[in-house]
């Protein structure tokens, strides 16, 4: 599969900004090599020379670091640049089987297991639609999946740097549609031992609204847009806001909470946001109206008169969440507003419009608005967030790793 990364300028962008700024910090060593790492990985193929320029390494930091790189297979050297004067330089570039990362995702409708390169390519995929899943069921699901990738033997478990599970807050406690009372297994469950029994690995544990704008941030249009809001569209709704490149989670590391914001419409009876505007709240619709789904893959199958239903609901969730855009434009001032989740992208790309064009009528009294698109991530942000939690703690930058780095 592709790369995730958008087909936007691959130049030296001047909003790559301090992410891939190095320091001079005595014992900083990682967090430069991190930064490296991230700057042949955002701008690459690119030369030693212009790793000095974009990080501000002297020439033997750069030296010792990409020597580093290449002895780990983390990176390769990929031709030489040609035309300019003396010596050509030789390129850099990631390898993607320097190290891989599994994902998993879990919802209220589904399981999804994948395997994420160090170029941001999803190697390995598989999805289990059910409808509210117990422990016992994902352990199975995941277990199937890591004995078909050992059995494969494309991905060498030493090149396994961990396990991140995105799942929502709250996951057996929010009472939505249908959920059965064994569900509230996931209370008490410890999520992390459910899968280091299985393969013996690292695992990170997310919020799965903020593992999507992670990896938004890392794999998506955050590469270039490093300031945005992230709506994420599942049986619930979610979001999550990420500020200069780093993720915000505010003082309970609750924030971007979007689906819990009051509402009040002739159009619903629903008092909160994710009531009216999930998927949860699309199949209550629907089933209402004679169409009994369960799945968001049969959203292309509907007939005229369920896609006229699913437009009336796209008209409904434009207009509930024009306000707490508006909110957000004013009150953090984000490049862009990202609409991700399960919904098929042809209605992502619809619901952005019809926020676009209801967000046309406050241009002219609301300083500035952010334009919100569909995220490049939409369909699987959760799980290839959840992927990027081991190449976050063990290679990406970050400020928190620069922070540990430098009390070292």
């Amino acid at each position: 599969m592709s790369a995730l990364v958008p087909s936007r300028t691959a130049d030296l962008h001047p909003s790559l900004g301090a992410s891939l700024s190095g320091t001079n910090l005595e014992r900083a060593g990682d967090h430069n090599q991190r930064v490296m790492l991230q700057a042949i990985r955002v701008s690459g193929p690119i030369t030693r020379a212009e790793l000095a320029t974009i990080t501000g390494l002297t020439a033997p930091a750069i030296a010792n670091i990409t020597k580093r790189l290449l002895n780990d297979g983390l990176i390769m050297e990929v031709g030489r640049l040609h035309g300019a004067r003396g010596q050509p330089a030789m390129r850099l570039a990631i390898n993607p089987d320097g190290c891989y990362s599994i994902g998993v995702n879990i919802d209220r409708d589904h399981v999804t297991v994948l395997v994420l390169d160090l170029l941001g390519q999803v190697r390995h995929r598989a999805t289990l639609d059910v409808d509210f899943p117990l422990p016992d069921t994902v352990a199975a699901f995941f277990k199937e999946q890591v004995d078909a990738l050992q059995a494969g033997g494309t991905f060498p478990q030493d090149r396994i740097v961990g396990i991140g599970v995105a799942m929502p807050d709250d996951l057996g406690r929010v009472n939505l549609p249908n959920r059965p009372a064994s569900y509230e297994a996931w209370n008490t469950v410890n999520v992390a031992r459910l899968f280091s029994a299985i393969l013996p690995l690292p695992v990170f544990l997310e919020n799965d609204a903020a593992a999507a704008a992670l990896g938004e941030l890392q794999f998506g249009h955050g590469l270039h847009d490093p300031s945005f809001f992230y709506i994420l569209i599942s049986r619930g709704l979610g979001g999550g806001m990420v500020i200069d490149g780093q993720y915000f989670r505010g003082a309970q590391g609750r924030s971007g909470e979007i689906g819990f914001l009051p509402v009040s419409s002739p159009r619903t009876p629903a008092t909160s946001l994710q009531e009216a505007v999930s998927l949860s709240a699309l199949f209550t619709f629907l089933k209402a109206n004679g169409y009994p789904l369960s799945q968001p893959d049969e959203l292309a199958g509907l007939d005229a008169a369920g896609q006229a239903l699913v437009d009336q609901w796209l008209d409904l969730a434009a207009e509930l969440l024009t306000v707490p855009i508006i909110a957000v434009s004013c009150l953090v001032n984000p490049e862009a507003v990202f609409l991700g989740g399960r919904l098929p992208t042809t209605q992502l790309d619809r619901l952005a419009q019809l926020i676009t064009d209801r967000l046309q009528a406050h241009a002219g009294t609301i300083p500035v608005i952010a334009p919100v698109y569909r995220a490049a991530t939409a369909m699987d942000a959760p799980a290839v967030g959840a992927a990027i939690l081991p190449f976050n703690d063990r290679l990406l930058p970050s400020r928190t790793a620069l922070m540990k780095t430098a009390a070292a």
